[in-house]
């Protein structure tokens, strides 16, 4: 079952035991204080064993003198001017501390050091894959590219349903197609208010894999989402992924911090890192 997305107070939140968490998604103006220990309230009755917060730096104090810590951050997040904080506060000792830490530091060493290095990609991607926008008729395909490649998810991206609404608000998706078939799949999350996007939900097909699909979708989400103005691009992206960290490396992104213990993605919690650009 997916977690639940609702209100609280005026404040967007995501809740459930698929990661075990509360996570503040959007913290609307005037909530800082009085959330506070809502989200304690709310992690406690439930048994979550973490809260993730991502909030404006100006709003950071009460989270902070409430046992939040800060895991990450996003220069020029909102609106090009403030940044942003990715806050934790942990129920759980065991959940503080990633058991994959030293593969999180080795996977962090690659990226770096590839990102000065040349990309390149199979002569297939080239000459024969097209990098599209996906319409709501393409719904069911990518339900079914998605479920096949992760076994858990923390949004229903396996649910043809949400992806269509999804689309008629707030997410952009783009297929790469080989032969008129999805062979992989990312998708732009625009906050256009605050003038950001995540770049998110990327999925390539087992078979597909090390063909550079997910760099032309990045290179193809980041020229869309500059014409229309968005400011800065970011991306949440699991620690333990070697491809997807050197991806985003390669491509000019900036490291931001590791989410530690965060996501249920791919069949357990993972740590996740930051990366962002200014575009």
């Amino acid at each position: 079952m997916a977690d639940t997305i609702e209100k609280l107070l005026n404040s967007l939140i995501q809740h459930g035991k698929g990661s075990n968490r509360v996570y503040l998604m959007k913290l609307a103006d005037g909530d800082a204080e009085k959330i506070v220990p809502k989200l304690d309230e709310l992690a406690e009755c439930n048994g979550y064993t973490k809260i993730f917060s991502k909030v404006p730096a100006r709003c950071t104090e009460a989270f902070l003198h409430a046992g939040h810590i800060k895991e990450g951050g996003i220069p020029r997040f909102y609106r090009s001017k403030e940044d942003a904080v990715f806050l934790g506060k942990f129920f759980d000792e065991g959940r503080k501390v990633s058991p994959q830490a030293e593969e999180i530091r080795k996977v962090l060493e690659t990226a770096k050091q590839k990102a000065a290095e040349k990309s390149t990609v199979g002569k297939t991607v080239d000459n024969e894959v097209e990098i599209v926008k996906c319409d709501p008729d393409d719904a069911d395909e990518m339900a079914m590219v998605y479920s096949s490649v992760f076994p858990s998810y923390p949004f229903p991206i396996d649910d043809p349903d949400y992806i269509r609404r999804t689309m008629e608000t707030h997410v952009v998706y783009y297929a790469a197609r080989y032969a008129d078939n999805i062979v992989a799949l990312s998708s732009a999350e625009t906050d256009r208010e605050a003038s950001n996007v995540e770049m998110t939900d990327f999925a390539t097909l087992p078979h597909w894999r090390g063909n550079g699909l997910s760099l032309k979708l990045l290179s193809k989400m980041e020229e869309d989402m500059s014409a229309q103005g968005i400011a800065t691009a970011y991306t949440i992206a699991r620690a333990i992924s070697a491809g997807m960290n050197i991806t985003f490396a390669r491509a000019g992104y900036a490291f931001g911090g590791t989410l530690v213990n965060n996501t249920n993605i791919s069949g357990s919690i993972e740590s996740m890192n930051i990366w962002h650009k200014q575009l």
